[in-house]
């Protein structure tokens, strides 16, 4: 990865990961996993663009899914006590919202290295 892709890669997975850390402040269960679906679906378009590709929203809610899906499985004890300590008043959505943020960040890091290995097997 370029200094130059690597600095967009960084634009793009900490604002994705931002928003959906403010998208599980809302303290009802079931919303955070809405906005960690958006937040990643709008990240892997933006960071396919990075390394040259072009792909449609379907495919990027493909891509979304499978990240999201690898990350929850790797710590599904949060990814469950996310959601429930949402029952918690101001900290539960605090505590949702940081978690939340580490998990998007974790499998945006995780996207962009598939992404780039894809990038660099197809280059001529």
């Amino acid at each position: 990865m370029t200094p130059e892709q690597e600095s967009k890669c960084h634009a793009i997975i900490h604002s994705c990961a931002a928003g959906a850390g403010a998208g599980n402040l809302v303290p009802i269960p079931g919303t955070g996993i809405a906005a960690d679906m958006l937040a990643m679906t709008t990240m892997a378009v933006s960071l396919c663009s990075v390394f040259g590709g072009n792909i449609t929203n379907e495919t990027a809610k493909s891509l979304a899914i499978a990240a999201l899906k690898n990350t929850a499985l790797k710590m599904p004890i949060r990814v469950i006590t996310k959601e429930l300590a949402k029952f918690i008043p101001f900290a539960g959505s605090v505590f949702a919202c940081a978690v939340s943020a580490g998990m998007v960040e974790a499998a945006g890091w995780t996207l962009a290295k598939e992404l780039e290995a894809k990038a660099s097997k197809d280059a001529p």
